[in-house]
């Protein structure tokens, strides 16, 4: 039972102990106020499953995705390594360490701000697992303070093949980051990603949360002396997961949050002194994603300038709120000279054609931790086109969730396994091919495609949790296997979405609880 049942299984009994002759009246009352569009609680519980459908590796004994198996249980055997366990990134088999460390640091960003909403909705505990599933697997893969295996399989052979992650039969390859062979990008992101799980870990396993510090602060060493892009040193992940962004927004968001998990000095002046040389002062952005990251520095950076300490470096952190101010006012259509995110006719924010929804649920979770930011120090948003409340801000955050979950022209939901419509014919290798639970044969690399990926039906498995790519900029979508700009689903999409589902269930309790007191006075009258 979700956090909502039980509140409405409480408030139910409250109503019930009321007379009879008045409780007609209120029971007629509360069916109104309390029956929201959509359940935050089970897309919350939903989205979290998605990461277990997802491991690599051998999986544990409380595995809820029961169609999945063991795979990849000799990733890095050939370099001589245990690379065993971490994510497939989305609808193939290959471990891609950028886009992994991105999904772990929001999901770890999730965390740290609703972890009491995670908590009261019993989910914390999957939310750190799956938090946790990634973290030891970087520990893994950091071999060394100037080493860092980047990637487990080929792509290209990987997508010759549609197999299960349990047959797989294709180059199983590692390729790493080193001295020579520079990767200050990923370096900065797993750092982050690292700094972050470790303070989600603090109280729980402090002994984990300083060993993930550890890591982090011997990654960060290493990408900002040895620079580098990755996708320049290794040039496999050029066609997949490009650094097109460079690496100077990872280095400062990996200070960014080291200098949040452990309050030092260092990486709070390395943030402000490397401000302009690193770029966190001059891009004015329109997206954050697993490759842009400097609307979360900007943001997080803003964060502070209230804070006493602080006062000696206002003046760098002022410039970091504008950035910020114009990424968060782009997206509320307040900015002015054509710098607003586009949108589609019905609402959404529209960034790209290719696995649009990673761009929402990034924007619709600033936007909600800033609100609430803005809200706690009473301040408002300053845009070029009018001021945003942060009641405004989250209601728009809303707006763009809402639409995921089914409030949409096509009337879908976009969240695999949520809703009554959903897409069943998700770009995914492992759900779209008998589960290995269930017939245990071997299917080769290339029968995947011969009898399963052009079929008409749904998939066998449903990838519960999964946000696909989303429409086009008209609101179109086509729910088709080969549709893979549309219908493929990546960890960096759904793991926004944790946090943003659990502020969404904190405002319905605190309605519920306003409605109650509501009622009583109403009573009592």
């Amino acid at each position: 039972m979700t956090a909502r049942e039980i509140h409405r299984h409480r408030r139910w009994h409250f109503l019930l102990l009321i007379t009879i002759s008045s409780a007609v009246s209120l029971i007629g009352v509360s069916s109104e106020t309390e029956v929201g569009r959509f359940d935050y609680g089970e897309a919350l519980s939903k989205s979290l499953l998605y990461f277990e459908a997802q491991r690599s590796g051998r999986l544990p004994y409380n595995q809820r995705v029961t169609w999945r198996d063991h795979s990849g249980l000799t990733d890095g055997l050939e370099q001589g390594v245990d690379l065993v366990g971490g994510y497939h990134d989305a609808g193939d088999h290959v471990k891609f360490g950028l886009p992994m460390a991105f999904t772990v640091t929001m999901l770890s960003w999730s965390v740290i701000e609703y972890g009491d909403s995670l908590a009261s909705t019993g989910e914390l505990s999957h939310a750190l697992e799956a938090i946790k599933w990634g973290t030891d697997y970087f520990i893994k893969a950091h071999t060394s303070p100037n080493v860092l295996w980047a990637e487990v399989g080929d792509g290209d052979t990987d997508h010759y093949c549609w197999q299960r992650p349990e047959d797989m039969t294709t180059s199983r390859r590692a390729f790493k980051i080193d001295e020579n062979n520079p990767g200050s990008d990923l370096a900065g992101e797993t750092a982050a990603a690292m700094a972050a799980a470790s303070i989600v870990f603090r109280t729980t396993n402090p002994h984990y949360s300083h060993l993930l510090l550890h890591h982090a602060q011997q990654l960060f060493e290493f990408g900002d002396k040895y620079r580098g892009k990755y996708d320049e040193s290794l040039r496999v992940v050029k066609s997949y997961y490009a650094s097109v962004s460079g690496y100077m927004d990872e280095l400062l968001w990996g200070a960014t949050w080291l200098y949040r998990a452990t309050d030092n000095d260092h990486y709070m002046s390395y943030v402000v002194d490397m401000a302009h040389q690193l770029g966190g002062l001059s891009w004015a952005m329109s997206e954050f994603s697993w490759d842009v990251k400097f609307a979360g520095v900007q943001l997080l950076a803003s964060m502070l300038i209230k804070e006493e300490k602080h006062k000696q470096h206002s003046k760098v952190l002022q410039q970091y709120k504008s950035k910020a101010d114009h990424y968060l006012c782009s997206i509320l259509n307040k900015n002015i000279n054509g710098t607003n995110v586009e949108r589609t006719p019905a609402g959404l924010l529209y960034v790209r054609q290719w696995n649009n929804m990673q761009y929402v649920s990034t924007a619709s979770f600033l936007l909600t931790v800033y609100s609430d930011h803005l809200r706690k120090s009473n301040s408002d948003l300053e845009c070029h086109q009018g001021t945003v409340a942060p009641d405004e801000m989250l209601v728009f955050a809303k707006s763009q969730i809402d639409y995921i979950l089914g409030s949409n022209p096509m009337k879908t939901s976009y969240l695999v396994g949520f809703g009554p419509k959903y897409p069943t014919k998700v770009h995914h290798r492992g759900a779209s091919i008998a589960s290995y639970k269930d017939y245990k044969g071997f299917i080769g690399c290339t029968q995947g495609y011969d009898y399963w990926y052009g079929r008409s039906e749904p998939n066998p498995s449903v990838l519960v949790g999964a946000l696909v790519g989303g429409p086009d900029d008209r609101d179109v979508f086509f729910d088709r296997r080969d549709n893979y700009v549309q219908t493929e689903a990546c960890t960096y999409n759904t793991a926004p979405l944790v946090g943003v589902f659990a502020r969404l269930i904190e405002i319905e309790e605190q309605k519920l609880e306003e409605e109650d007191v509501r009622l009583v006075a109403t009573y009592r009258k």
